[in-house]
């Protein structure tokens, strides 16, 4: 049999077929356990030792100093405006990501491309640059500004203008993630809903909510993670008032510009410990969401 296949096929393919007939696999990549420990090490040199030389530079302080380093008003006080910010801005996203998402994926209208490739710009763009911008738009003096400010209404230099930022940095987050799997979903189902009598309502909480819910988790989580590291374009408009808005990143900054090694790691430490386990959350939220959707199928 084996020689019949090697008559059949060309002479550059019988060694193939001979080595297929022997139970050989061949593979692309080496095999796992190289690739294992390839990976193992990109790990550990890129994440795994610089977050470790962040943990042993803490265990240098005594627990009362660390204590006293990481829950000074002024730091606590940013911790409130960091992850506050940072969970309004990432929710805000999940609303209108999805939104945009919609759009891009179920309508044709002109420029559609133009728009899509705008999506992306907050990538592409320096965070200074989209804080200066900004800042140039929404301050007194301003191109919105100007008109907000007669209301009473304030933006730049506050709190608001945190969130404005971190919605900026993150919207691509959630869009990215949500529109493949909306071009993916089946229009069938929702034809079917609609034909069993389903409102519209109905048919996106029952059809289309759970078969991209893991999607949109995802995405609040990146936009989320995303918005509580952000430094560059948030200093700007902040206007970095301690207790009002001063974000963690710039005291991490300004305790390393003092020469506080060991108060910025306790911070930073803080800030890591806080977000693994949101993330965590999240991520068993997405776990859940998953065995749900396949125990209703």
């Amino acid at each position: 049999m084996s020689g019949a296949i090697s008559t059949a096929l060309p002479s550059s393919a019988a060694p193939l077929a001979r080595a297929g007939t022997k139970g050989v696999s061949r593979r692309v990549l080496p095999g796992f356990h190289l690739t294992l420990g390839y990976s193992l090490l990109y790990l550990s040199l890129i994440v795994l030792i610089p977050l470790s030389a962040l943990v042993f530079k803490t265990f240098t302080m005594s627990w009362e100093h660390f204590w006293v380093a990481v829950t000074a008003p002024r730091v606590m006080a940013s911790y409130r405006l960091t992850f506050g910010a940072s969970l309004f801005a990432a929710l805000v996203n999940l609303v209108f990501g999805l939104l945009v998402a919609w759009v891009l994926v179920r309508y044709k209208f002109p420029g559609k491309r133009i728009v899509d490739a705008l999506v992306d710009l907050p990538f592409a763009l320096p965070t200074a640059v989209a804080g200066i911008s900004l800042t140039a738009l929404l301050a007194g003096n301003g191109w919105v500004g100007q008109f907000l400010e007669p209301l009473g209404i304030k933006l730049a230099f506050t709190p608001a203008g945190v969130v404005i930022a971190l919605i900026f940095i993150g919207l691509p987050f959630v869009v990215r993630t949500v529109q493949p799997v909306l071009e993916d979903t089946e229009k069938e189902l929702e034809e079917a809903a609609t034909s069993l009598g389903a409102t519209r309502l109905q048919t996106f909480m029952k059809v289309i909510l759970p078969s991209i819910m893991p999607a949109l988790l995802t995405g609040f989580a990146m936009a989320f993670a995303r918005a509580i590291g952000e430094y560059g374009s948030v200093i700007f408009i902040a206007g970095n008032m301690p207790m009002i808005s001063e974000i963690t990143p710039l005291i991490i900054i300004g305790k390393l510009e003092q020469y506080d090694y060991a108060g910025a790691t306790a911070v930073a430490l803080v800030m890591l410990v806080i977000s693994f386990v949101l993330l965590l959350v999240i991520n068993g939220l997405q776990a859940w969401q998953r065995r749900r959707s396949g125990a209703s199928t």
